[in-house]
């Protein structure tokens, strides 16, 4: 990640792009579904999933779109709006690329990005748009810093304790 977040502390352009890969387990989709407290039983009860036509349970929407949200907060992106179209279900220990592109950006900083999330057989199941505000130079040099620290506030500590 820290690549991602060197290229944020360099200053954004558009046309910048962005992608990771990842894979949502079973005990992540549960975990999910106890943060959000969405327990709608197509994400946690497998016969009801096949009542909807669906061959398992499935990630949620939102947990499928922190994809996103994953590339926005190593950029420093502070969004301002989210827009989702669910494609396709998403399974458990599904293999899924998000792809991240920069498209406008204004003098004050402020940005618009699309965004598509694919899954291993190259379908596409999330497509996305966000706008939002782009690192300063004030925040660039904090992320400068926070590189040269080694990133502590990159998952490694807690900023509330």
């Amino acid at each position: 990640m820290t690549n991602i977040r060197q290229l944020a502390a360099e200053g954004l352009r558009i046309g910048d792009r962005f992608t990771i890969t990842r894979r949502f387990t079973p005990e992540e989709i549960v975990s999910f579904a106890s943060l959000s407290r969405d327990y709608n039983p197509v994400h946690c009860d497998s016969n009801y999933a096949k009542l909807k036509g669906l061959r398992a349970p499935i990630a949620h929407g939102l947990l499928t779109a922190s994809l996103i949200t994953e590339i926005g907060g190593q950029i420093g992106w502070l969004a301002m709006s989210m827009s989702f179209r669910f494609k396709r279900p998403v399974y458990a220990d599904e293999t899924l690329t998000c792809d991240w592109v920069i498209l406008e950006s204004d003098e004050k900083g402020r940005a618009k990005a699309e965004i598509r999330v694919i899954n291993g057989d190259g379908i596409t199941v999330l497509e996305a748009e966000t706008t939002g505000v782009l690192p300063d130079e004030s925040e660039r040099q904090r992320l400068v810093e926070m590189l040269a620290e080694g990133d502590p506030t990159n998952g490694v500590t807690n900023p509330y304790a």
